[in-house]
C-alpha cells in the first residue's frame, strides 16, 4: 500500500522543461502522439513510419517502445534532450508526454453489499453474475491456478472477444480458460528505464509475482470458492462483485513500478481486445489531463464505450491527496466492512488497548507477561530504530520482549521481520498522527498487532513510567480472531484519498466508496501473506488494505449493472452508483471518517458507499457523451491542442460557451468555488439534464437540502416523464453570502438535491467551497 501524493503543477513543468532544455542530463522515455491521418503511404505501417522518424533524429539507433493504435495513436521511445527537442519541432507531432512511474494503491464483502448468490431477484440474477462481461484487470498479473479463476459451467468465451493469452515465463498460453480469457504483459516502459529484468525476481510473462493482481482481478469478477480463509481468518465462502465475468489480466506493474509507456499500451490492448470494464488500481501525481496517460488512455476506453474505474490513491486522511481525477473515470475511495480481527494488548498494569492482526502463527503462552519496550528509546538513532528498520535495533535491548514500533517509511510486516531477527518475541506496531485511529490488520511473521495514535500515545506513557517505577513494563497480545456485524460501519477508512480534486476542482473526487479494508480474496503461490520475501507461508487467499482493493468491487458492479442494461453508457453506470449511494453507517447515522473518529464528509465519500442493488433500478441517470467532455475541457481554458492531445480530435470550442462553465458538465454531483475577493454575494448556475431508465410515466418531485447559510432554488420543482429513454433538464441556482476567512483558507460546506418519483430516490451531493484569495 503506498502514499499517492499530489505536487505543484508549475514543479511538474518545471522538471519537464528541465530536461527537454538540459544537454547534460540523460535520456527519457517520452509517449509521442502524432496527427491520426499523417503517415505518407509510402510506408507500409504505422510503426515502419514511428522508426523512419526516429532515425533522421540522429546516427543512434532509438528503439521504439511501443506503438498505440486504439486509445491513442503514437509512440513511446526513449529519447534524448535534442532528439526530444527535434521532434517536438516536427509537425505531425502533437505532444510528448514525459513518463511517469505509477505505485500500486494497495469476503465477506459481497455479503456486506447486499449481493447474494441465493436471492432469486436482485442485481446478480438480473445480470446472469455478469456472464459475457469481460473485465481488464491493469495491474501485476494474475496466478491463473487459484480456484477464483476456475471456468466451471461456463458458457464458451464470447464471440466477441479478439485478445490473446500470451506465453510467457512459467506461463503457457493454455493457462487461460472460460473465466480467465486473456493475459498480456508490457514491461518495455520497465525496461527503458531500469534495464533487462532480473528473472530470478520476477517473470517475464503475466504471472503474477507480487500478488496485488492476483487479489484485484478476484475482487471483481472471482468465482465462489468454499472453505476460504487467510491463516484461519475470515473463514466463509470468498466471491468476488461478477462472479461469471470473464477477466483479462494486463502486467505492468514490476518491481520498480508501473509505467506509463506501459499502462497506455495496456490501455490500448484492453479496448482492442474487447473489454468491457477496466479496472486500474494504480496512480501517482496529478498533472493536467493532456499530460496524464491514464487519463488520455481512459478517454479514449470511455470513447469507445469501455467503464473505467481507478483507485483514489492512499494518501488520506489528508485534503487534496485524490488522483486518478479526470471526470471521465469512476474514481474509488475505501470504506470498511462489518467484520474485523481484535488483536488486544493487555498491558501490565490491567489496561486493554485495541488492536488489529491477522496473525496465523502460534501466539504468545496464556497469561505470561513479556518486557515491553519502546524501539524509538533503545539505542540506535532514535529515530530509525523508532521505525524498526533494518538493522536498527540492538538485539541486546529486545531480545524476549515485546517491542512499539512507529509506523511509516517501511512496510508495516517489514517491521516484524525486523524486531523477529532482533530476537524480539512479539511487536506493537503504533499509528502516528497522520494515521490517526484507523487500524489496518496484516499477516505478520511474528505476533503482532497494529494500535492506534492515541493508544500508541498511552503506551509509550506507560512505558515510561513504569520504567521509573518498582514493577517495570509489561504486555502481552490477545488474538480474537474474527468478529462479523461490527459497528460502526461503512467507516471511511484513514488511508482513503480525499478531496478536493487538485486538477478541476468543479468536479467532486473521489466518486463514490467502496470495501477496500482488510479484503479477503486470491493470493499465489510462492508469495507469502506479508509480502515480504524471508515469508514462505502459503495461502490460497490473502487479506489486504488499499483503495487498490475498494476500486475492483466498483469495476465488477459496473459488469453487472452493464451486464443489466447493455445499452448504458460509462457516463450512465457511474451516475447509477453515485445517485443510490449512502452516506449512513448500520447504526443510522452519517459514516465516521476512521482517521478521526469524527462524522465525514464529502470530501471524503464522495457521492457516498455504492449500494449495487438500488443502482440496478437508479430511476434517472445523468449521461454524459464525449462532447460533454470537450466542452468541459474548453470551459477549463484547455488549448485545442492540449484537447486533442486527450481525445484524438480536433476540438471546437465555440459551443463550449452554451454549456457555460466547467461545472455544467452533466455530472451527478455539483461543486462550486467560490473567490469571495471583497464581494459580500455570491452566485452561480448549474444546468443538470436526466434521462429516465425507470417507469415510462414518472412525476419527480425535487426536495432541496441547501449547504447551511445558502440559498438554492431549482426550476422546475417537478418533473414529468412519459416515456423510458426521455431526457428532461432543470437549472440549479445557488447563492451564497460572503463568510470571515483568514487569506489564503477556505471553507467547505454541503447540502443535496433529491429528485424522487415515490419509488426511486436520486441524490447529487452540492458542494460549495468559499475560498478568501491571499492578496
Amino acid at each position: 500500500m503506498s502514499l499517492s501524493i499530489s505536487i505543484p503543477i508549475f514543479l511538474f513543468f518545471f522538471f519537464f522543461f528541465f530536461f527537454l532544455a538540459s544537454a547534460s542530463s540523460d535520456s527519457k522515455t517520452f509517449i509521442v502522439q502524432v496527427q491520426p491521418d499523417s503517415k505518407p503511404s509510402v510506408f507500409p505501417t504505422h510503426k515502419h513510419w514511428y522508426e523512419s522518424s526516429l532515425s533522421s533524429l540522429s546516427s543512434e539507433p532509438t528503439p521504439l517502445i511501443h506503438t498505440y493504435n486504439t486509445v491513442f495513436h503514437g509512440f513511446s521511445a526513449k529519447l534524448s534532450p535534442s532528439q526530444a527537442q527535434k521532434l517536438q519541432s516536427l509537425p505531425h507531432v502533437l505532444a510528448l508526454i514525459p513518463e511517469q512511474v505509477r505505485r500500486l494503491h494497495t469476503t465477506r464483502s459481497p455479503e456486506f453489499l447486499g449481493l447474494r448468490s441465493t436471492d432469486t431477484a436482485g442485481l446478480l440474477k438480473e445480470s446472469d453474475f455478469g456472464s459475457d462481461l469481460v473485465i481488464g484487470v491493469i495491474d501485476t498479473g494474475v496466478w491463473p491456478e487459484r480456484q477464483s479463476f476456475n471456468d466451471h459451467d461456463l458458457s464458451p468465451v464470447p464471440s466477441k472477444w479478439k485478445g490473446q493469452c500470451v506465453a510467457g515465463e512459467n506461463f503457457l498460453a493454455s493457462s487461460c480458460n472460460r473465466k480467465l480469457i486473456g493475459a498480456r504483459y508490457f514491461c518495455g516502459g520497465y525496461e527503458s528505464t531500469n534495464g533487462k529484468m532480473n528473472q530470478t525476481t520476477e517473470f517475464r510473462s503475466p504471472r503474477d509475482t507480487d500478488g496485488h493482481g492476483t487479489h484485484t482481478a478476484s475482487i471483481a469478477a472471482g468465482r465462489y470458492v468454499f472453505p476460504a480463509s487467510t491463516l484461519g481468518y475470515a473463514k466463509g465462502v470468498a466471491a468476488g462483485m461478477a462472479p461469471k465475468a470473464r477477466l483479462a489480466a494486463y502486467k505492468v506493474c514490476w518491481n520498480a513500478g508501473c509505467y506509463d509507456s506501459d499502462i497506455l499500451a495496456a490501455f490500448d490492448s484492453a479496448v482492442a481486445d474487447g473489454c468491457d470494464v477496466v479496472s486500474l488500481s494504480v496512480g501517482g501525481v496529478v498533472v493536467p489531463y493532456y499530460l496524464d496517460a491514464i487519463a488520455i488512455g481512459a478517454f479514449g476506453a470511455s470513447d469507445a464505450g469501455v467503464f473505467v474505474s481507478a483507485s483514489a490513491g492512499n494518501g488520506g486522511p489528508g485534503g487534496l491527496t485524490v488522483t486518478n481525477v479526470a471526470p471521465w473515470v469512476t474514481t474509488v475511495g475505501a470504506g470498511t466492512i462489518d467484520r474485523d480481527f481484535p488483536a488486544d494488548v493487555k498491558l501490565g498494569n490491567g489496561r486493554i488497548i485495541p488492536g488489529m492482526s491477522v496473525y496465523g502463527g502460534p501466539g504468545l503462552p496464556p497469561g505470561r507477561m513479556f518486557p515491553l519496550v519502546y524501539a524509538g528509546s533503545e539505542g540506535g538513532d532514535g529515530y530509525s530504530s523508532s521505525l524498526c528498520l533494518e538493522g536498527s535495533l540492538d538485539q541486546r535491548l529486545v531480545k524476549n520482549k515485546i517491542v512499539v514500533c512507529d509506523r511509516g517509511i517501511n512496510s508495516r510486516a517489514a517491521k516484524g521481520e525486523v524486531v523477529k531477527k532482533a530476537g524480539g518475541v512479539g511487536m506493537i506496531l503504533a499509528n502516528g498522527v497522520f494515521d490517526g485511529e484507523g487500524l489496518v490488520a496484516d499477516c505478520h511473521v511474528l505476533p503482532a498487532t497494529a494500535v492506534a495514535a492515541s493508544t500508541g500515545d498511552e503506551i509509550r506513557q506507560y512505558i515510561t513510567a513504569a520504567s521509573k517505577s518498582k514493577s517495570p513494563p509489561t504486555a502481552t497480545i490477545l488474538f480474537k480472531g474474527t468478529r462479523i456485524r461490527v459497528k460502526p460501519a461503512p467507516v471511511v477508512a484513514s488511508f482513503s484519498a480525499r478531496g478536493p480534486n487538485p486538477e478541476a476542482p468543479e468536479i467532486l473526487k473521489p466518486d463514490v466508496i467502496a470495501p477496500g479494508l482488510n479484503i479477503l480474496a486470491a493470493w499465489p503461490d510462492k508469495v507469502g501473506p506479508s509480502g515480504i520475501p524471508s515469508d514462505k507461508r502459503t495461502t490460497e487467499f490473502n487479506i489486504l488494505s488499499g483503495t487498490s482493493m475498494a476500486c475492483p468491487h466498483v469495476s465488477g458492479l459496473a459488469a453487472l449493472l452493464k451486464a443489466a442494461h447493455p445499452e448504458w453508457s460509462p457516463a450512465a453506470i457511474r451516475s447509477a452508483l453515485m445517485t443510490t449511494a449512502y452516506t449512513v453507517d448500520n447504526r443510522g447515522e452519517t459514516m465516521l471518517d476512521e482517521s478521526s473518529g469524527n462524522t465525514s464528509t464529502v470530501m471524503d465519500f464522495g457521492a457516498g458507499h455504492v449500494h449495487p442493488q438500488k443502482a440496478m433500478d437508479p430511476g434517472l441517470v445523468y449521461d454524459i457523451s464525449s462532447s460533454d467532455y470537450v466542452d468541459f475541457l474548453c470551459n477549463s481554458n484547455y488549448t485545442t491542442k492540449n484537447i486533442q492531445v486527450i481525445t484524438r480530435k480536433v476540438a471546437n470550442c465555440n459551443g463550449a460557451k452554451r454549456a457555460g462553465h466547467s461545472g455544467n458538465l452533466n455530472y451527478p454531483s455539483l461543486s462550486v468555488v467560490f473567490q469571495q475577493y471583497g464581494k459580500r454575494k455570491m452566485s452561480t448556475h448549474f444546468i443538470r439534464t436526466v434521462t429516465n431508465v425507470g417507469d415510462p410515466k414518472s412525476v419527480y418531485q425535487v426536495t432541496i437540502r441547501p449547504p447551511r447559510g445558502m440559498s438554492v432554488t431549482v426550476k422546475p420543482e417537478k418533473l414529468a416523464f412519459r416515456r423510458v429513454g426521455q431526457k428532461l433538464s432543470f437549472l440549479v441556482r445557488v447563492q451564497a453570502r460572503e463568510v470571515k476567512l483568514s487569506p489564503g483558507s477556505s471553507s467547505m460546506k454541503s447540502g443535496s438535491i433529491l429528485w424522487s418519483d415515490g419509488k426511486h430516490t436520486v441524490t447529487s451531493p452540492l458542494v460549495v467551497t468559499m475560498q478568501q484569495p491571499l492578496v
